[in-house]
């Protein structure tokens, strides 16, 4: 049984929370994130902190307890912080770069596939094969990353694709005849 929901969040310096009812709304130096906390899970505010209690004994109470800690943990770091991840593109050819709100990319189709960026995602492209995805909602960073790798994922015989940086490709051996 996971105890995630029994550790408190604590809120570091230049960050506010402000509870209503079930309505937490996060405040930092990059931006504000809001969440609605479950009915059966209980918010309380100690100190510096604030701690998850289920309202009643069952299992999804409990479970939706952690969870819901770990949204609002994850909300903390992204407004002090932020989220970043890096994608890595492989193969000849294969170029990005970020304009604005928009991302171009040549992943070897016939044609450029370019990317238009929501509110709330900064892309950077250090070099021409590197995209640096970052932003304050972790669920966000992941599932805009997810979908530029989904352009073109790594293939399994040559390797060739939009990965994620350190993520390892299993290379196939190619037929033998």
């Amino acid at each position: 049984m996971s105890r995630v929901a029994s550790n408190p969040v604590m809120l570091p310096s230049g960050v506010e929370i402000k509870l209503d009812g079930q309505h937490i709304v996060v405040k930092g130096a990059r931006g504000t994130l809001e969440l609605d906390v479950h009915d059966t899970v209980e918010v309380v505010r100690e100190g510096e902190g604030l701690t998850f209690v289920a309202r009643t004994n069952e299992k999804t109470s409990r479970a939706l307890a952690g969870t819901m800690r770990a949204l609002v943990n994850n909300m903390v770091v992204g407004v002090s912080e932020g989220f970043e991840k890096k994608l890595v593109l492989q193969g000849v050819g294969y170029r990005a770069q970020a304009e604005g709100k928009q991302l171009n990319m040549r992943l070897g189709f016939s044609h450029p596939v370019e990317y238009q960026l929501p509110d709330g995602i900064d892309v950077q492209t250090p070099t021409q094969t590197e995209i640096v995805v970052s932003g304050i909602s972790k669920q966000l960073v992941g599932q805009i990353s997810a979908e530029i790798r989904s352009f073109r994922p790594p293939e399994p015989y040559k390797g060739k694709g939009v990965r994620y940086a350190g993520e390892r490709v299993r290379l196939k051996e190619a037929k033998k005849t």
